[in-house]
C-alpha cells in the first residue's frame, strides 16, 4: 500500500504522471502520460520507481533507460501485494519492433544490466545462444561462379573468413559466418567488388540461430536404431521404403530418437542407409516430414538411381526450383498434392507442364495418369571430334606471304629494338590494345604494364577516352610498341586465322603465346590474339593498317606447352658447318620434306642423322599437325 511519501516521491521524481507536476524534459513529458492516466498518486498498485533500472536489477544509473531498445523491461516490485506488472512505454525504442513477444523472450533468460539482450543479436555468446550466427547474402549471386565470389571477398574482407555451407538459392548466393567481427567486416565490403559486367557486388548480413545442419551426426547407437526402423518400412517385394511422418515412429520416439528429415543430419543418414543397403531402391515415400528445401536430397541421384516412384505430398515445398535439385532422377511416378507450390498454378496443364520440364520420362502426378511423353529416347555414341587444325589460310597463294610477314614481324618485334617496325605500318595506321583480367585468381593478375592502355569498350563508355587510347599515325604506333615489356614469342605456337581476302585487303588472325623477358613479370607467359588488317605493299610484302592486340594471362595448359619446340634461332648462316656427307642428307631431306635446312637439321639431328628413321616421325608428326608453319618457310 502506498504511503504519503511514496505519492510525493512518486511526483516528485517521476514526471511520467499527468498534472502539472512533471517536469517538461525533452524527449519524455507527455509522452508518457497516457500510460499511467489512471494511476495516480496513491493508487492502488502503485510503487516506487527508481530511475536507471528496476529495484534489484542491477541497473546501470541513467543509461539503463537507453538499453531498452532491445525491448521493454517488466518494472515489478518484489512488495506488491497483486504481482500485477505494468509495461513502460519507450519512446527511445527501435521503430521497427516486431512485436512484444520478442521482447517477453529477451527478459526470460534473467541476468541484470543495461545490456540484456542485446548479445543474443550479436553473436557475442552471450543468453541463451539465439542469433549468434550470420546468414551473408548476396543479392544475385547465382550468375557467380562459387570460386570467383569467395576468393573476390576473402581478397577484400578485412578478416579472414572460411564460408559454411555455400548455397544457391532462388538468385541469390548465401553462406554462413559464426563470429560478429567477421560478419561485419563482410557487410563493409557491399558494393566495393565490380564483376566482369561492370555491375557493383552487393553484400548483405542478417543474424540468425545457429543452421540446423550444425547438429552433430547420429551417434552409432541411434543410426543402428534408424536402420531398424527403416528395415521395418520397407517392402522388399516392390523396393518401395516408406518413410512417412518418420519423427513420430514409435520405434524412435521411445528411443528418443530425434529423426527430422528437414535436418541436413538425419536426411544424411537416411540416404546413407539407402546406400549401403538397399541401392536398387524404386519407391520412396517421404511425405509428411514438413520438408522445405531438396538439396539434401540431390544425393539420391547418384546413391539410388533406380529411383522411379517418390512422394513429396504434404510437406512444405514453396517453389518448384526446388525440383532443379532431383531433376536427374529418372521419375516416372511423382505426388507433390498438398505442397504450397500446388497453389501458384494457374491451371492444371502449366502445373503438369512445368514438373515434366523437370522429368521428361513422368507418367503419374499426384496419382492422375499423364498423357505419353514425347521424348528420343535413343542412344547415340558421341562422334569423336576430327583433329584441331593449326591454321586456315584461304589458299595455298596467301599462307605463303602471310608467313614470311610473320616471321620477319615478330623477329623484329623480340630483338629489343622495335623501331624498324616502322616499314610494316601504313601511314595512317591505328592501334590498339585491349586486355582481361580473370578474378578467378587476381594473385596471378599481374599484366600492370598494359593495363593503363586498354581500350576496353565494355569498361570504357567515355568517347574522347576511347578515342585518346588509339594510337594513330605509324609513329605513334611503333613509339607505343617500344613502351611494351620485351618479349620473346614462341614461333611454335602461332596459329593464323584468315578472315578476309580480296585482292585490295587481307585480315589474319594470330594467336599464340609470349614471355616477357625483363622487369618484374620476367619469365611471365601470356596469351594473345592480334588482328591484322593489311594491304599489298608491291610484291609479296604487307603494310598493316590496323593492328588489335589483346593480352591475358596464359591457362595452365598454355603455359605447360609453351616453348617446349625450341624455335629455331636467326642467323646469317642458317647452316652450320657440317660433314660432306650430313650437308648432302640436309639437302634431301629438306627437298623430301619441304621443310627449311633449320627445321630438316634439327630433325636429323634429333634422330641421330638416321635418314630413314627422320622420315618416318616427320611423317608421324606432319599427320597429327604437330608440325608449325613456320618450319615451311624457306
Amino acid at each position: 500500500m502506498s504511503t504519503a511519501d511514496d505519492s510525493r516521491y512518486h511526483n516528485d521524481h517521476d514526471d511520467r504522471v499527468g498534472g502539472q507536476t512533471f517536469r517538461n524534459r525533452k524527449g519524455r513529458g507527455p509522452f508518457r502520460a497516457h500510460m499511467y492516466i489512471d494511476q495516480g498518486p496513491g493508487a492502488p498498485g502503485t510503487r516506487t520507481r527508481y530511475r536507471g533500472g528496476q529495484k534489484g536489477g542491477g541497473g546501470q544509473g541513467p543509461r539503463a533507460r537507453f538499453d531498452d531498445e532491445d525491448g521493454d523491461v517488466a518494472m515489478t516490485d518484489s512488495n506488491s501485494q497483486d504481482g500485477s506488472s505494468q509495461h513502460r512505454f519507450n519512446p527511445y525504442g527501435r521503430p521497427n519492433r516486431r512485436g512484444e513477444d520478442r521482447f517477453d523472450r529477451g527478459r526470460r533468460g534473467g541476468g541484470g544490466g543495461g545490456h540484456r539482450g542485446r548479445s543474443n543479436n550479436r553473436g557475442d555468446g552471450g543468453g541463451d545462444g539465439r542469433n549468434t550466427w550470420f546468414k551473408i547474402f548476396v543479392p544475385y549471386g547465382k550468375k557467380y561462379d562459387k570460386d570467383w565470389l569467395i576468393t573476390a571477398l576473402q581478397n577484400i574482407c578485412s578478416m579472414p573468413f572460411t564460408p559454411v555451407h555455400y548455397q544457391v538459392e532462388g538468385n541469390r548466393a548465401q553462406f554462413y559466418i559464426d563470429d560478429s567481427t567477421t560478419a561485419n567486416a563482410l557487410l563493409k565490403v557491399s558494393r566495393k567488388i565490380t564483376d566482369k559486367e561492370g555491375y557493383k557486388v552487393t553484400v548483405l548480413m542478417n543474424p540468425c540461430p545457429p543452421p540446423s545442419f550444425l547438429q552433430s551426426e547420429l551417434k552409432p547407437a541411434d543410426l543402428e536404431h534408424l536402420k531398424q526402423c527403416m528395415a521395418k518400412r520397407f517392402d522388399g517385394s516392390q523396393q518401395a521404403l516408406d518413410l512417412n511422418n518418420i519423427r513420430i515412429d514409435p520405434d524412435l520416439v521411445s528411443q528418443n530418437i530425434d529423426v527430422t528429415l528437414n535436418r541436413k543430419n538425419s536426411m544424411h543418414a537416411v540416404i546413407k542407409i539407402i546406400e549401403e543397403n538397399i541401392p536398387e531402391l524404386v519407391c520412396l515415400n517421404i511425405s509428411n516430414n514438413k520438408l522445405f528445401r531438396l538439396d539434401d536430397l540431390s544425393e539420391l541421384v547418384n546413391k539410388a538411381p533406380n529411383l522411379k516412384t517418390l512422394n513429396l505430398s504434404h510437406n512444405e515445398l514453396k517453389t518448384e526450383r526446388e525440383l532443379d535439385r532431383i531433376k536427374g532422377l529418372k521419375l516416372v511416378e511423382l505426388w507433390l498434392e498438398r505442397n504450397p507450390l500446388c497453389d501458384y498454378f494457374k491451371d492444371q496443364a502449366s502445373y503438369i507442364s512445368t514438373v515434366r520440364e523437370r522429368f521428361p520420362r513422368l507418367l503419374k502426378l499426384d496419382g492422375q495418369d499423364l498423357p505419353p511423353p514425347i521424348v528420343f529416347d535413343v542412344e547415340v555414341t558421341p562422334a569423336a571430334l576430327p583433329p584441331c587444325k593449326a591454321s586456315y589460310f584461304c589458299s595455298e597463294e596467301i599462307k605463303t606471304p602471310i608467313l614470311a610477314f610473320l616471321q620477319q614481324y615478330y623477329s623484329v618485334y623480340d630483338s629489343g629494338d622495335r623501331q624498324p617496325l616502322l616499314d610494316a605500318y601504313h601511314d595512317g595506321a591505328t592501334f590498339s590494345l585491349s586486355m582481361f583480367i580473370t578474378m578467378q585468381n587476381p594473385s596471378r593478375c599481374s599484366l600492370g604494364d598494359y593495363h593503363k592502355d586498354t581500350r576496353n569498350l565494355k569498361k570504357l563508355k567515355d568517347p574522347s577516352t576511347r578515342f585518346r587510347l588509339l594510337k594513330h599515325t605509324r609513329l605513334n604506333v611503333v613509339a607505343f610498341l617500344n613502351e611494351l615489356p620485351k618479349t620473346h614469342h614462341d614461333t611454335a605456337s602461332l596459329n593464323v586465322d584468315v578472315n578476309t581476302f580480296t585482292n585490295t585487303l587481307l585480315s589474319f588472325t594470330v594467336t599464340g603465346v609470349f614471355k616477357e623477358v625483363e622487369g618484374k613479370s620476367r619469365d611471365s607467359v601470356r596469351a594473345f590474339s592480334r588482328v591484322f588488317i593489311t594491304v599489298p605493299a608491291g610484291g609479296t610484302s604487307l603494310c598493316i593498317v590496323n593492328d588489335e592486340l589483346f593480352v591475358r594471362n596464359a591457362t595452365t595448359e598454355e603455359i605447360r606447352r609453351a616453348f617446349v619446340a625450341p624455335a629455331p634461332t636467326p642467323s646469317s648462316s642458317p647452316v652450320p658447318t657440317l660433314s660432306a656427307p650430313q650437308q648432302e642428307m640436309l639437302s634431301a631431306f629438306s627437298l623430301k620434306s619441304g621443310m627449311n635446312l633449320e627445321w630438316s637439321q634439327k630433325c636429323l639431328q634429333d634422330n641421330e642423322w638416321d635418314f630413314n628413321r627422320a622420315g618416318q616421325v616427320f611423317t608421324d608428326l606432319k599427320a597429327h599437325g604437330k608440325i608449325p608453319d613456320v618450319a615451311f618457310i624457306k
